[in-house]
């Protein structure tokens, strides 16, 4: 069990490192600039569907993701076996990044493609957000209420 326990926290892990990987790729790409940076920033009402669209996200997917992981966490994963509770911890772990990814993409997207601050605003609210996600086998086990004693 011990080792089950460790992959999971080591998939987590990579997971979250790759999650804060990819604004830097995106920061990387959208500075060395291409043609397509500030391609719809002339656009204003492209702009504005595209912040408006943006904020939404955020609004909806950052209280969702951690809210969301929260209640499964009590309805679900406490009422099964550690094995399914392991299996389903790292599942909804994963769905939590992704609705956090989802957000980030979108605000980098429209700061670089739309110029446009509220953008970057928006991907740096999920990027914050997503640390309150942060993995580690400390949280895991207070999490899934598994002492090391039990284990042995």
């Amino acid at each position: 069990m011990e080792e089950q326990i460790k992959h999971v926290v080591a998939c987590l892990k990579s997971l979250f490192i790759g999650f804060w990987l990819l604004p830097v790729i995106l920061i990387v790409v959208g500075e060395i600039g291409e043609e397509w940076v500030g391609m719809y920033a002339a656009d204003v009402r492209a702009t504005y569907f595209a912040e408006t669209l943006t904020i939404l996200l955020v609004a909806i997917c950052v209280p969702v993701s951690l809210k969301l992981f929260a209640w499964v966490l009590t309805r679900k994963i406490d009422k099964v076996s550690l094995p399914e509770a392991l299996r389903l911890y790292s599942f909804w772990s994963k769905i939590r990044m992704l609705l956090l990814t989802l957000p980030m993409l979108a605000g980098f997207a429209v700061y670089y493609l739309m110029l446009s601050n509220k953008g970057v605003l928006c991907a740096f609210i999920a990027l914050t957000a997503s640390l309150f996600c942060l993995p580690g086998e400390g949280r895991l086990r207070k999490e899934l209420h598994i002492n090391k004693e039990e284990e042995a």
